[in-house]
């Protein structure tokens, strides 16, 4: 057990991402006087900030059925832990809905929440690698923001990040992707979000 863990961890350090991330010094050095000027938040404190990155991968559709992928848990788990570079943890129900087949104690999802560099490690990489490999991808939502300025979206499959090997995975599995903020608005985080490049989906013209 010990082994494992040294091993987990010698692990994660590996993947850690070196060097500034590049689209925090964006948001402090060039982001952050936008707002300033733009909104007229001139307390820096004040300012939106992007606080965590949570990513939940559903296991539970996919526990249905007999023909189920033996490696489910361990298929997810992975690609958590190689887009992440931290292990996942694995959420179980608290109690049986008979109608959603789901029973008490199952393993229904698996999440990972992210913060400080490796998240603004991740999110460059989310932005610039992952969301081009999307098939016919047309752009983002850019509705999906809740009352406080978070914004969430899902990805259809885990093989757009290019760390991920297709041909080693059990199955294809999707996600959810959620972008938390702090002291924010869906305004202020769409604007936010639009100067770090995320590809929102662009209006139609005739």
């Amino acid at each position: 057990m010990a082994k494992d863990k040294k091993n987990n961890e010698a692990a994660e350090a590996a993947m850690a991402p070196s060097g500034p991330p590049r689209l925090k010094t964006l948001y402090e050095e060039q982001v952050s006087a936008k707002l300033s000027e733009q909104f007229g938040l001139t307390n820096p404190m004040s300012h939106p900030r992007l606080d965590k990155i949570v990513i939940n991968v559903n296991m539970g559709r996919h526990l249905e059925g007999a023909k189920v992928p033996a490696n489910i848990r361990e298929t997810v788990e992975k690609t958590l832990t190689t887009i992440s570079g931290q292990k996942p943890i694995v959420i179980k129900a608290k109690k049986s809905v008979s109608n959603f087949k789901l029973r008490e104690g199952m393993e229904t999802s698996a999440a990972v929440t992210i913060r400080r560099d490796r998240m603004w490690h991740f999110l460059d990489r989310l932005i610039n690698l992952a969301t081009p490999r999307i098939k016919d991808f047309r752009g983002l939502k850019e509705k999906a923001f809740d009352a406080k300025g978070n914004y969430s979206f899902g990805l259809n499959e885990q093989g757009v990040f290019p760390e991920i090997d297709m041909a080693n995975t059990g199955f294809t599995h999707g996600m959810n992707v959620n972008l938390v903020f702090r002291n924010s608005t869906p305004e202020l985080s769409r604007f936010v979000l639009d100067e770090l490049g995320m590809p929102f989906r662009k209006p139609e013209t005739n």
